[in-house]
C-alpha cells in the first residue's frame, strides 16, 4: 500500500490505493488535513482552529485500504479553504474591495464558515485583517481545486472499471451543536448519514450503511442534522452510478472535547470502523460481482 502526493499540488491531497484487488468503494476526508500555510494570517490560536479540524478522522478509516478501497485525504487545514464548499460560496465580510469573481453566499457563508472560514468556535474571528484577491485566488487554485481533480480522477476511474462506485465522504462533528452548526445545543446520535434526502445514492446502499453502523451498537441518525454539503451534491448521482453518502462521526465517540486528545475510544472506534469497512466491501464487491 503506497501514499503519494497529487500531482498539481504535493502539499494539498494525499491518495492511498489498495494492497492487492481494488474494488468500486472509494473514501474521503476532506477535513482532517493539518497542515497550516504559512500565508494563512490568522489571529486567533492555532489550537482553536485545531479544534475546526475533523481531527483524526483520516486516522479512524487509514486502514480502508486494506480492504481493497481507495482513500483521498486532504492535507490542509479546512479553516484555510474549504474543500466542501463550492468555490463561489464566499463570504462577503472577507471579500476585497477589489474582488470581481462570481460569488454565490450560502447559508454557512452567512454563519461565517464558507469557503474561507470568518469565524470558529463560538463565533470568534480568525482574522484582524481584510483578504486580499491574491490569497483568497492562491487557495482556491493551490489547494481547493488539486483536492477536487483528484477526488474527480480517482472516482471516475473506478466507476470506469466497475460500472459503479460506492463513496464515503467522512466527517465528525461535536457531540452537542455549537454556535456555528444548524442545531446550536442539541445532542447527537453517534452517526449521521447524510444523503441529500436520498437524492446523492440509492436507496439501498443508505440503509446497508445505517444497518452495518447500528449493527455494531451504534445509534445513527439519517439527514439529521447534516444532509450533505458540497462533496455530496458534486459526486452523487445514484442514477449514473455514482452512490455517495457522508458520514459525520460524533467526536464524543473517540477524542476528548477540552484536550482535543485521542480517548481510549479511539482504539475500539477503529477496529469497528475496520469492520464496518470490510462488510461495505462486502457490498460493494457483490454489486459489481
Amino acid at each position: 500500500m503506497s501514499e503519494i502526493a497529487a500531482d498539481t499540488k504535493p502539499e494539498a491531497v494525499s491518495v492511498r490505493r489498495p494492497r492487492g484487488e481494488a474494488l468500486p468503494l472509494l473514501y474521503d476526508s476532506p477535513h482532517s488535513g493539518r497542515v497550516y500555510p504559512d500565508d494563512f494570517g490568522h489571529a486567533v490560536d492555532r489550537r482553536m482552529l485545531v479544534g475546526g479540524e475533523d481531527r483524526f478522522v483520516d486516522d479512524l478509516v487509514i486502514d480502508a485500504p486494506s480492504c481493497g478501497a481507495t482513500l483521498v485525504k486532504a492535507l490542509f487545514a479546512r479553516t484555510y479553504v474549504d474543500p466542501n464548499r463550492m468555490p463561489q460560496d464566499l463570504d462577503p465580510h472577507l471579500l476585497p474591495e477589489d474582488w470581481i469573481g462570481e460569488t454565490a453566499p450560502s447559508i454557512n457563508a452567512e454563519r461565517g464558515v464558507g469557503l474561507i472560514f470568518r469565524l470558529i468556535g463560538d463565533s470568534v474571528p480568525i482574522y484582524d485583517r481584510e483578504l486580499t484577491s491574491a490569497e483568497i485566488i492562491t487557495r482556491i487554485e493551490d489547494y481547493w481545486l488539486p483536492y477536487h481533480d483528484t477526488l474527480d480522477r480517482e472516482i471516475k476511474a473506478l466507476h470506469d472499471r466497475f460500472g459503479e462506485v460506492f463513496h464515503i465522504n467522512w466527517h465528525s462533528m461535536q457531540a452537542t451543536g455549537n454556535a456555528l452548526s444548524p442545531d446550536p445545543g442539541r445532542k447527537r446520535a453517534d452517526f449521521v448519514l447524510g444523503d441529500l434526502d436520498g437524492a446523492s445514492c440509492a436507496p439501498g446502499f443508505t440503509r446497508f450503511v445505517a444497518d452495518t453502523l447500528e449493527g455494531l451498537g451504534y445509534s445513527v441518525a439519517l439527514n439529521d442534522p447534516y444532509k450533505g454539503a458540497y462533496i455530496v451534491e458534486r459526486y452523487g448521482r445514484p442514477d449514473d452510478g455514482f452512490h455517495t453518502i457522508q458520514i459525520e462521526i460524533n467526536r464524543g465517540l473517540y477524542m476528548d472535547h477540552g484536550t482535543l486528545d485521542r480517548t481510549g475510544g479511539f482504539a475500539s472506534l477503529k477496529e469497528d470502523l475496520t469492520r464496518f469497512t470490510e462488510t461495505i466491501a462486502e457490498y460493494a464487491q457483490e454489486r459489481v460481482a
